[in-house]
This record gives structure tokens, C-alpha cells and sequence, in this order.
């Protein structure tokens, strides 16, 4: 028994903030942003009245549509975010309230970037072992409330919107083939987000420093994302017995062009093969792998029995890495 994407969905926010938006805002440029990362633009969740819970609403009856169920026909959520409503309870309860249906297990992961491919790990468990019989897998992200606006290296880089997967046991060959995960907390600190937690609980002063934005070495950072990206869809790649030839499509967390350009350079994996959304949307941590395979979808890019390699990485730092059947 394998496990099947049933159907996806995602919701991007209507309002739309250019790199000529940026301009006016900070000191930076067109050039600069799309020369070193790619983004042309990003969405912008400017309702104060919604949250993240609210773009896993939209997202979730985007693909219950499409699969033709009802929200009683989920029987776990699971939310990845950095950006979550509350500190508790989860988003993924909220998202339970907000549809009205309750008594089945609804929690957040928090693995930055790499969260979408943890829950998918997770999920899988949790359906092979007939824990679940349904899970709604969401990644989604607010960011534009958690960067300092103020900062050109960081503010560019980041977008809001969620994506989602419904999952659940397959009759036919659709399965997860093989997956890689990791993370290495030693440098956790190229990419933080400083007060908020324990260590640095709210006080004027952590809010007047601007403490509870992204704070991250950007040199850094790049470094380690282009070598854990790589090694980790090639370990997925091996683990599954495939070759980077056998991949029909490939679905990179979109951070920077970049990044993406050097993985597909060392595992081989041609362009015309990759999913690339960052242009339209920048970063959206969490959300940028389902965004970008509901994309895929729409645009009629996959069809059941291809092989598809999600990759990722994320504060931590984390990494991640799955070989499915589609």
C-alpha cells in the first residue's frame, strides 16, 4: 500500500509587491533583487483581519474541490509555518475551528523551509500505519509580518501564501519512494528569528531592536543551502535506486535562483525538468513546495505514475529531501 496526493490547492494573496515597490521603500533596486535572487514580486497579506490559518482555509477548499470531499473527510492536520496565529494553540487547530470539525489530531510543525517535506515524512507514517485515514498537509506563511521592513538584504526576499496536499493510502503504484532529512543545529544561528521564544521573551527593547524579524548572514546561508540541497536529492535520488534521468519533474524550495541553478548543476537534473515560482512569489518558507507543485498541476506538468523530487532547506538548518511516485 502506498500513499497518493488525492489533490492540492494554494491561495496567494490578491495584493501584489513588486521589486519597483521595494524601491520606494528601502534602498535597493530592481536589478540588485532579480540579478542576486531571481524575485520579481511577491504577495502580500495586507487584510489585518486574516492570518495564516486563514490562506490554509482558502487553499484546503481549493483542493477539497478538486477531490471532490467535504472537511469531515479529513481525519488529521498537519500546519508547517514559522508564522504561526498564535504560539498555541496551532494553527493547524485554528484551521480545525475554522471548518468546524474537531476530535481528530491537528498540529504544527516548525522546520522553516524545510517543513512541507517533514510533514510529508510524517504524514506518510501516519497513513501507512493506519493511524490516519486522510491528512491535510499544509504549508503557509505570513511573512510580511515577521520581517523588518526596514532591512534591504532581508525584506526583498520573502512572500505570503499557503499550499496544501491532501494525502491519503493509494490502490495503485503512486508512493513515497524515498526520502532524506536532516539538520544541522550548530549553525542555527545564520538564520534566525532572535526574540519572541525563551531566551528572549517580549520587552520593549527586543521589540524596539526589531528582534523579532529575520535576522540572517546571507553569504552564509547561501553556502549551506547549495551544498544541502545538493547532497540531499542526491542521497534521495540513491536511496530510491534511481538516477537523476529518471526524474520527470522537480520541485526545489524556491529561496534563490541561485541555489537552484547550482543543484541542478551537481545532480545533473535538466532546467526545462524544474518548477521555478520564485519570481512570481519570492520565498514563502514553509509554503514555496506545495505552492509550486499545485503550479505543476495546474499547468499539467505531472501525471500519475511520474517521479517527482522535492527539495529543500531551511533554517536550523534543516534539509529534506522526497522521491515520489506521482
Amino acid at each position: 500500500m502506498g500513499i497518493k496526493f488525492v489533490a492540492t490547492g494554494r491561495y496567494l494573496p490578491p495584493k501584489v509587491l513588486t521589486n519597483f515597490d521595494l524601491e520606494k521603500m528601502v534602498d535597493t533596486s530592481d536589478e540588485w533583487i532579480t540579478t542576486r535572487t531571481g524575485i520579481k514580486e511577491r504577495r502580500i497579506l495586507d487584510d489585518p483581519n486574516l492570518a495564516t490559518s486563514d490562506m490554509v482555509v482558502f487553499a484546503t477548499r481549493e483542493a477539497l474541490k478538486k477531490a471532490g470531499l467535504k472537511p469531515e473527510d479529513i481525519d488529521c492536520i498537519i500546519v508547517a509555518t514559522v508564522t504561526p496565529d498564535t504560539m498555541y494553540p496551532a494553527t493547524a487547530c485554528w484551521v480545525q475551528k475554522k471548518f468546524n470539525i474537531k476530535c481528530f489530531p491537528a498540529f504544527d510543525i516548525e522546520a522553516a523551509c524545510s517543513g512541507f517535506v517533514y510533514g510529508l515524512i510524517i504524514a506518510q507514517g501516519l497513513l501507512k500505519t493506519g493511524a490516519c485515514k486522510r491528512v491535510l498537509l499544509a504549508g503557509a506563511e505570513t511573512m510580511s509580518r515577521a520581517v523588518n521592513w526596514e532591512d534591504r538584504n532581508t525584506c526583498v526576499l520573502f512572500g505570503d501564501g499557503a499550499g496544501v496536499a491532501i494525502l491519503e493510502n493509494s490502490d495503485d503504484d503512486s508512493d513515497i519512494l524515498a526520502w532524506d532529512w536532516g539538520a544541522d543545529g550548530t549553525v542555527g544561528d545564520l538564520l534566525i528569528q532572535p526574540a519572541g521564544g525563551s531566551k528572549l521573551p517580549a520587552s520593549h527593547e527586543t521589540v524596539d531592536k526589531k528582534l523579532h524579524s529575520v535576522v540572517m548572514q546571507g553569504r552564509e546561508v547561501f553556502k549551506h543551502a547549495v551544498r544541502w540541497m545538493a547532497e540531499s536529492a542526491e542521497r534521495c535520488i540513491k536511496k530510491a535506486g534511481l538516477t537523476a534521468d529518471d526524474i520527470d519533474l522537480y520541485v526545489p524550495h524556491q529561496a534563490n535562483i541561485r541555489i537552484i541553478e547550482a543543484t541542478l548543476k551537481r545532480t545533473g537534473i535538466p532546467w526545462e525538468k524544474t518548477v521555478v515560482t520564485i519570481d512570481k512569489y519570492a520565498n514563502v518558507p514553509a509554503a514555496t513546495i506545495p505552492i509550486a507543485l499545485d503550479v505543476a498541476v495546474e499547468q499539467g506538468r505531472l501525471k500519475r505514475g511520474d517521479i517527482v523530487l522535492l527539495n529543500t532547506f531551511g533554517g536550523g538548518f534543516s534539509w529534506g529531501s522526497v522521491i515520489l511516485r506521482w
